[in-house]
C-alpha cells in the first residue's frame, strides 16, 4: 500500500475524503454523475439537492443516525450513500435502519394516503459480503422488496445498491462503461500520481483536479489529514485483528467444543471469534489514542458496546 505521504490524490475511502469530493455543494455534479452511473440507467437524474446528513429519530430518545451523504433529486426521491470501510456483524440491519429516516419523514399529519417517494440507498464497500465471497464476478447488487413465489419486484420505490469493491478488478485497458469508470477512480484514486488516459470525460478531468490534495484549503487540508490519520489507523488494526483475534478465538472455540461436540464446538469457535476480533480491534486503536467516540464512528459500534469491550481487555 502506498504510503499517505506520497499520494497525489485524496484517499475517498477516508471519512472526510469522501464526504468531501461528494458531499459538498461545489462538488455535487460528481455526486450527480456517480449516482446516475451505480444506477446503470434505471433512472437518469437531472438535479440533486443535498439534505442535512444527520438525522434524528422522532423522540429524543431514538438513536441518532449520520448518513455519508443525503441528497434529493428533482422528484423527491431521497438517496443515501454510504462509504463502509470495514465489515460490521450488523451492517445490513444498518442499511435498514438508515433508509427507515426517509421513509418516515415523509409521513404528514392529517388525511394522507401514504403515497411515498423512492428511497435509494447506495453502500461503496471496502469489504465482501460472509455469503457472497466465492463468487468473485458478482459485485453489483440491487436489492428490492420482491415477492418470493413469482419472483417479481413486489414494491418499486425501495431500493439498495451495494458495490462489493474489492471484486472490482478491472485494469484501465478494460474500462468500457461509465460505470467502469468511476468504480476504478474510486478504488485507484489514492495511488494514482496522474489523471489516467481512459478517463478522458469532462467529468473526470474536473474530478482528478478537485481530487489533488495540494489544491485543498487550510482548513480542509488539516481535516483531510487527520481523516486519513483515523483511516489508515483502522486499516492496520483490522488487518491485525482479522489476522490475529479472530484465528485465534476460532482455535480456542473449536478445541473448547471438540469435548462437547464439532457442530457445537464450531459454533462456538466463530462467536469467540468475533468477540476476540472485536475486543483486539478496540484494544489497538485505543493504543493508537483514538477516543471512544472515533473508535464508535470507524468500527459501527456504539460507545457503550466500545466501553464494555475497554473494561473487558483491562
Amino acid at each position: 500500500m502506498m504510503d499517505e505521504t506520497e499520494s497525489r490524490y485524496i484517499n475517498p475511502y477516508t471519512d472526510y475524503g469522501f464526504k468531501y469530493l461528494f458531499g459538498t455543494e461545489p462538488n455535487k455534479e460528481f455526486t450527480l454523475a456517480l449516482i446516475n452511473a451505480l444506477l446503470k440507467g434505471e433512472e437518469v437524474i437531472k438535479s440533486l439537492t443535498l439534505m442535512p446528513t444527520e438525522q434524528l429519530g422522532d423522540t429524543k430518545e431514538d438513536r441518532r443516525s449520520v448518513f455519508d451523504v443525503y441528497c434529493e433529486n428533482e422528484h423527491g426521491d431521497k438517496i443515501i450513500i454510504e462509504m463502509q470501510k470495514a465489515d460490521q456483524q450488523y451492517f445490513k440491519d444498518r442499511s435498514i435502519y438508515y433508509s427507515s429516516f426517509p421513509i418516515r419523514q415523509q409521513g404528514v399529519k392529517g388525511q394522507w394516503r401514504f403515497g411515498l417517494k423512492a428511497v435509494y440507498t447506495i453502500g461503496i464497500l471496502d469489504f465482501v459480503f460472509d455469503d457472497d465471497k466465492d463468487d468473485k464476478d458478482y459485485f453489483h447488487h440491487e436489492v428490492k422488496l420482491m415477492d418470493v413465489v413469482k419472483k417479481t419486484v413486489f414494491y418499486d420505490n425501495l431500493t439498495y445498491i451495494y458495490i462489493e469493491m474489492p471484486k472490482f478488478t478491472k485494469t484501465e485497458d478494460q474500462l468500457e462503461t461509465v460505470f467502469d469508470k468511476w468504480l476504478y477512480a474510486l478504488k485507484n484514486l489514492p495511488r494514482l500520481l496522474e489523471r489516467p488516459a481512459a478517463l478522458q470525460e469532462r467529468i473526470f478531468q474536473k474530478f482528478f483536479q478537485v481530487a489533488e490534495i495540494a489544491n485543498l484549503q487550510k482548513d480542509d487540508y488539516a481535516r483531510y489529514v487527520e481523516s486519513e490519520k483515523i483511516y489508515y489507523d483502522l486499516d492496520g488494526a483490522f488487518r491485525s485483528a482479522t489476522n490475529s483475534g479472530f484465528n485465534q478465538g476460532m482455535k480456542k472455540g473449536m478445541a473448547q467444543g471438540m469435548a462437547q461436540g464439532m457442530a457445537q464446538g464450531m459454533a462456538q469457535g466463530l462467536e469467540q471469534g468475533r468477540l476476540d476480533e472485536k475486543r483486539d480491534t478496540v484494544k489497538r486503536l485505543q493504543q493508537l489514542g483514538l477516543s471512544t467516540g472515533q473508535i464508535a464512528q470507524g468500527t459501527g459500534m456504539t460507545e457503550q458496546e466500545v466501553q464494555s469491550l475497554m473494561q473487558a481487555s483491562d
